[in-house]
């Protein structure tokens, strides 16, 4: 936001001087980013009046003029602006003034001719950045008036950066209540006295979209001269805040806008066919050509306002093309609406914008703001241009529009937060200066803030604005009391720590990337069941709780490997939030990694391949370790995942059922074309907790009896996968079996089609004695007979 300094003073009191004004600005919250001064040094420059304006006698660019700078003498000034004429009113800097760029203004010859002073542009000023002429004063300005009067010189732009809660702020009046609270001064009263109605002629609203558009006032102007100039105070004004003068219509809807924080529009009465203005929402394959020219494709998503229910603007963002206003317009249709942030917010991106209106609709406006500056836009209209007013038309959905509610403020609580006890009159004036009514309880407050802050909703929103007003300076730092207690990590976990330096050592980089995600992105991966809608989002790709760490992860795999990163390996540790209807949502703690590339770094020595699935099993395995889990796949498809190449992970347990931890596998080719990906990627993401879980360390001697190996081979269906081949295995061994490696896996010559052969070796051990052949055997034969009854499996001749 950005305002000028000058504009703020007129609507707050204060004493305080530059330097204090923008330092109480930033201690509020309302952090001041740039400040620009404009108009210092222009002592010696004065209105002037062109009484002639002759050719030069020996430059064809150049004027004679002769001025009345008000001294009763007219002063020869030689002047090579395009729009020099006779009785045009212009700015003169006179012999010895020193202008804000540092020249010094003397007695020159030019061409022959003398010179005695310098009529100036608005660059030559440092009031804009417009060299291309004179600076056109008014026509009623008396020469002699020093420019610094004429134009509210010297002034500051001060720009402000706004949190998005702050939308109050987005007009100077809302700046100035914060300032007003901060300096113990006053804001000046702003009555808007109603427009008397001397035509009758006005527009019925009809309201279609429920409590997305919950108030319209709309007014017509008869009469009107567009092409009447914008008076100099009001474009000065919106210069100094960053907007660039169009036309009067514009300029006063943009003022308005700068000034209450209400965004209105200005249409052509005689381009609208109906007698109808109506607020809906879009209908599929509608279109409508904007302002800027462009033609904008339209869904429901869209809230449009319409003319006998054709669309002429999109409401909150930008009007239409075919309903402007131009120099031609003589009626005008004057509005002003609320609208809620929900069905404004990213509207205006999906389309490339970014509006004003559609910046403050997103964070809130107050609602009752319609109709006031309805009524002060006309005034400024028909003060500068003339015309006829017709009477104010507002519709309203009561139960639709925000209502502010009390909300009590205890003195404990207040005090307990803060750690100082504030006054009670300190705590009412910060309140009433704020604009909120006050009634004074027993235990503390009842407040009820305007309807401009949206913010303002539970007892903690009260405490920080009573410290941001009192001063977080005049809040003193302690330390904590009391015995500190050193908390030992647990030996039953695995700390995060040692999990990210694990796969750092794996050649993994950390990521960290938003818990918040576009819910297009959630749709594409088919993980938008259960997922938590932001109420009040940054942005459109913001707009839900991550449900997976994948999303995230891959994306920004996808921005790396977009920017010539061949080889990318990345991994994170997060939450990840859902929730089922009607209940609070849960987060749940998960590492994932993503890999795509080369397996290994380059090098001369091994040739190069892509990285695969048990390249990334390889490395999920090892982390598994730390804990030491022994981890179990199962097929499983998901849509995400390449058919074939995905397994569910789950921990094996000593006893009972395995714990299901995750998945593991190579992405769908489908998902990687959503996601503009044109490298295979693999991915593992699990829940952390069962993860990290190790049992307490212990020691224990090692058997001091030998161990015996017996390697196996089965032929199986093709079908079968080794984990349930081995949890077989396991369940018939027993306790004896120490380790089972799969060593060999064959299909061919000799192996029926449609089978497999794997090879393996058990490892077999007791504590207490060698086992003798006998046991062996019997082991054998125990494995033999589960693998047969099993999985048809047989031993391979």
């Amino acid at each position: 936001m950005k305002f000028s300094e000058n504009w703020l003073r007129q609507h707050v009191s204060t004493t305080a001087s530059h330097d204090e004004l923008v330092d109480t600005l930033t201690a509020i919250g309302l952090e001041v980013e740039e400040v620009t001064r404009i108009g210092d040094g222009l002592d010696n420059v004065v209105v002037s009046r062109i009484v002639s304006a002759d050719k030069h006698p020996e430059a064809d660019r150049l004027q004679v003029c002769q001025v009345d700078a008000g001294d009763g003498e007219l002063v020869q000034i030689v002047c090579g602006a395009p729009n020099a004429r006779a009785g045009l009113m212009a700015p003169l800097a006179k012999v010895g003034a020193v202008l804000p760029g540092g020249m010094k203004i003397e007695a020159a010859q030019l061409r022959g001719v003398e010179s005695f002073g310098m009529l100036c542009s608005a660059k030559e000023l440092g009031t804009d950045s417009d060299a291309s002429g004179l600076l056109e004063l008014p026509a009623d300005a008396a020469p002699g008036t020093p420019v610094g009067d004429l134009l509210g010189l010297p002034d500051s732009a001060i720009e402000i950066k706004l949190t998005p809660n702050r939308a109050d702020c987005y007009g100077v009046r809302g700046i100035a209540f914060d300032v007003a609270a901060a300096a113990d001064a006053a804001v000046s009263g702003f009555n808007v006295d109603p427009v008397e109605a001397r035509i009758e002629d006005a527009l019925s609203i009809q309201l279609d979209a429920g409590a997305d558009a919950a108030r319209y006032c709309g007014r017509v102007l008869r009469d009107v001269d567009a092409t009447a100039r914008t008076p100099l105070w009001m474009a000065e004004r919106l210069r100094r805040s960053g907007v660039r003068p169009v036309s009067l219509l514009v300029d006063v809807t943009q003022y308005v806008m700068l000034e209450l924080g209400q965004p209105m529009h200005a249409f052509d009465r005689d381009l609208l066919s109906g007698g109808t203005v109506g607020v809906r929402r879009a209908r599929d394959g509608e279109r409508l050509k904007l302002l800027d020219g462009r033609d904008a494709a339209l869904d429901p998503q869209f809230l449009l306002v319409t003319d006998a229910d054709m669309p002429i603007a999109l409401a909150g963002i930008m009007g239409g093309f075919d309903a402007r206003v131009t120099e031609a317009t003589r009626s005008v249709f004057l509005e002003a609406a609320h609208f809620a942030p929900a069905a404004i917010i990213g509207r205006s991106r999906k389309l490339g914008l970014h509006t004003d209106a559609s910046h403050r609709f997103e964070r809130g406006v107050d609602p009752e703001l319609p109709r006031i500056a309805i009524e002060y836009a006309t005034a400024l209209i028909l003060d500068a241009a003339g015309g006829s007013a017709g009477p104010v038309v507002e519709a309203a959905l009561h139960e639709h529009l925000p209502q502010p509610q009390p909300i009590v403020l205890r003195r404990a609580r207040l005090a307990r937060v803060l750690g100082i006890e504030v006054p009670g009159p300190r705590v009412e004036r910060i309140f009433r200066a704020l604009g909120m009514q006050v009634e004074a309880l027993e235990e503390g407050w009842q407040v009820i803030a305007p309807s401009r802050r949206f913010d303002i909703a539970i007892e903690e929103d009260l405490i920080e604005e009573v410290a941001r007003i009192h001063g977080y300076d005049n809040i003193p730092t302690t330390l904590p009391s009391g015995a500190s207690r050193l908390a030992a990590p647990t030996e039953t976990m695995v700390d995060g720590g040692d999990i990210r330096r694990h796969m750092a050592s794996r050649d993994y980089l950390e990521a960290i990337n938003y818990a918040f995600v576009g819910g297009d992105l959630l749709d594409s991966w088919t993980a938008s069941e259960g997922a938590v809608a932001i109420a009040n989002p940054l942005s459109a790709e913001l707009g839900v709780m991550r449900t997976m760490l994948l999303p995230g992860l891959v994306s920004a795999l996808a921005r790396n490997a977009a920017r010539q990163q061949s080889r990318v390996r990345l991994f994170e540790l997060g939450n990840v939030f859902t929730a089922a209807d009607g209940e609070a949502p849960l987060h749940i703690e998960r590492i994932a990694a993503v890999a795509c590339g080369d397996a290994a770094t380059e090098q001369w020595g091994h040739p190069s391949r892509e990285v695969g699935f048990h390249d990334l099993q390889g490395d999920l395995e090892s982390l598994a370790a730390l804990s030491g889990a022994r981890l179990e796949y199962e097929p499983v498809v998901t849509p995400w995942a390449h058919p074939g190449r995905c397994a569910r992970v789950l921990r094996r347990a000593e006893a009972g059922q395995a714990t299901p931890l995750g998945w593991i596998a190579q992405l769908h080719p489908r998902l990687l074309q959503t996601l503009e990906i044109d490298v295979d990627v693999i991915a593992f993401e699990l829940d952390l907790e069962p993860l990290q879980s190790r049992a307490v360390p212990k020691a224990s001697t090692r058997s001091r009896y030998p161990s015996v190996r017996r390697d196996l081979a089965f032929v199986l269906p093709e079908g079968v996968p080794w984990g349930e081949v081995a949890r077989s295995v396991r369940k018939a061994a027993g306790p004896v079996l120490r380790d089972l490696v799969l060593f060999d896996r064959y299909q061919g010559s000799g192996v029926e089609s449609g089978c497999k052969s794997l090879a393996m070796g058990l490892i077999l051990q007791e504590e207490s004695r060698t086992l003798i052949e006998s046991d062996v055997d019997r082991v054998v034969a125990s494995v033999t007979t589960a693998m047969l009854s099993d999985h048809a499996a047989k031993i391979r001749d």
